[in-house]
């Protein structure tokens, strides 16, 4: 896994915490929208906009969606919400 980061992402609309490995090759942007997809996917409760920004957890640094994750402060053990 030497070109993807491990983080736990917090999904507070549906009350979910998921651990997941994301590329670091790919922007903010093209991560959220996948992740989205995902969350959608797996939870039929309460659907999550395709439009839904990243956060850090314990900084509340909003990510900017056209930066990769590389160029970001995101590594091992980031914890991130999506809203």
């Amino acid at each position: 896994m030497l070109y993807k980061v491990l983080i736990k992402l917090y999904v507070p609309e549906i009350d979910e915490i998921y651990e997941m490995f994301i590329p670091i090759n790919k922007t903010i942007g093209d991560i959220s929208f996948s992740l989205c997809k995902l969350i959608n996917s797996l939870s039929k409760e309460y659907p999550i906009k395709n439009n839904a920004r990243l956060f850090n957890r314990i900084t509340g640094e909003v990510y900017d969606r056209n930066i990769t994750i590389r160029e970001s402060n995101i590594r091992n053990g980031s914890q991130l919400i999506i809203f």
